[in-house]
């Protein structure tokens, strides 16, 4: 029988729920804080209703909320229904930001209430479920450096990094930018013949164009106004090993020349220099922008193109990856908090809704990036949405629909008013369902349509 723990200093909620749930639930009891945490230590409930208003001091809700923040540090966290007096809201929606299930005005009003227990059971072993298949996932998820992905995509990605990687053959990865271009780099040349060279990467349009040429290809001592001594360019510091040109598309044309001399004869000059140096490396090269674009217009050679892309890697962007998204959150979600010593131990309903949503422009590495800023500004062990800082999400982002059928551009709309309507009144349904002009059972559905019915803020009022 599940366990259904009643934090509450009032004898008579005590006793009403206890004869409410009693034939349904193996019902624990408390009166205050400290032997409500006695009791959920012992018996790890998985739902948790909890009283704000505890001992020492009915009045105030600070025995409560350390009671609320204690108890959400277990792994996993139980559903917490938070109860709470008539004039009391912004506490409880208080206690909802910090990882809450939901919250409940008194008087309690036993057909409603059990609704609510109910859910949060039925939550409960959803969410554990997906917990069991996250963590077959990520056991089996295969890893080449820092990359991961379960999707097909990504699949035919490390497919073709094992095949590619033991030749010597140019290499070109294509990719939007926070892709993980370089990340595929690195894994080609972790597995090549040349693992034990030096992987040299370089982006061509960071450095300067009057810089690039040197910093390539190195200088000669007086080659040019501050030239003070002889230096080696990075090709020459890739030497047996490999050499990673990011952004390839920025490399300015007379350096496209260079560059093309270099990989049919594997030789190389100084700036200012006369020597003809040998250079045995393999050469990868990436770019954001479509090279076959840039050729039409005349801004890149089309014999460099032939050789730079023997074999082409095109990452696919996070928005087409969506098996791979929450796989991702929650592996930079774990990484992070270990990082940063903090006990954080998953996503809001609403927040999975949003991290599954959002179009995500600066793929894979703003992913990490919102993911990182979560866990150093949430202040419960749940991420909800204003930590990710979704609020920051402009109107394009939000209503994008190019490319997509008058259906898929209906379903996607639904699916972001009602998450801005659940997000926008912390997990009300009732409430969202009013703003929506819709009842609360089409609101369910809706939910359930989306995929969204298992969140913890998706929840019923």
């Amino acid at each position: 029988m599940e366990k259904l723990l009643i934090i509450d200093d009032s004898e008579e909620i005590r006793t009403q729920l206890k004869w409410g749930f009693g034939k349904q639930y193996s019902v624990l009891l408390a009166g205050d804080g400290i032997e409500g945490l006695a009791l959920f230590r012992k018996h790890e409930p998985r739902v948790v209703a909890l009283d704000l208003g505890l001992p020492p001091c009915q009045e105030g809700t600070e025995q409560g909320f350390r009671c609320l923040k204690e108890i959400l540090l277990h792994d996993p966290p139980p559903k917490v229904i938070v109860i709470t007096g008539n004039d009391d809201r912004e506490n409880a929606l208080r206690a909802v930001q910090m990882g809450a299930y939901d919250f409940y005005q008194k008087p309690i009003v036993l057909d409603e209430f059990t609704v609510i227990v109910e859910r949060a059971f039925h939550l409960w072993a959803i969410e554990e479920d997906n917990r069991r298949l996250q963590s077959a996932i990520a056991s089996q998820v295969p890893e080449f450096g820092d990359m991961i992905g379960n999707c097909p995509q990504m699949q035919d990605v490390f497919s073709t990094i094992r095949k590619v990687a033991t030749s010597d053959v140019a290499v070109l990865v294509q990719g939007e930018s926070g892709t993980g271009k370089e990340l595929v780099a690195r894994a080609i040349h972790s597995l090549s013949l040349r693992k034990d060279g030096s992987f040299v990467p370089i982006n061509c349009g960071a450095i300067p164009e009057n810089l690039l040429e040197s910093e390539l290809f190195g200088h000669e001592k007086g080659a040019f106004t501050g030239a003070h001594a002889q230096v080696q360019g990075k090709v020459e510091y890739a030497q047996q090993g490999t050499l990673f040109l990011d952004e390839i598309g920025e490399l300015p044309a007379p350096l496209q020349v260079k560059l093309l001399r270099f990989l049919q004869e594997k030789t190389v000059q100084r700036v200012g220099g006369r020597q003809t140096i040998e250079v045995d490396a393999r050469i990868i090269v990436a770019s954001n922008k479509d090279l076959s674009v840039e050729i039409e217009e005349g801004r890149f050679r089309e014999d460099l193109f032939y050789r730079i892309g023997v074999v082409i890697i095109t990452l696919p962007p996070l928005r087409e990856r969506k098996d791979d998204i929450m796989l991702l959150a929650t592996l930079f979600l774990r990484r992070s908090s270990d990082n940063m010593k903090k006990r954080i131990k998953g996503f809001s309903g609403a927040s999975l809704a949003l991290l599954e949503s959002y179009l995500w422009p600066g793929n894979v590495r703003e992913l990490e990036n919102r993911i990182q800023r979560a866990v150093i500004l949430s202040e419960s062990a749940i991420i909800v949405p204003a930590d990710l800082g979704f609020n920051e999400r402009t109107q394009n982002e939000q209503h994008q629909v190019k490319g997509v059928t008058l259906r898929e551009a209906r379903e996607r709309l639904e699916r972001e008013m009602v998450v801005s309507a659940v997000d926008k009144h912390h997990g009300s349904i009732s409430h969202a369902a009013e703003e929506l002009g819709i009842s609360r059972p089409t609101l369910y559905d809706i939910l359930k349509k989306h995929g969204l019915y298992a969140g913890p803020h998706h929840s019923a009022r």
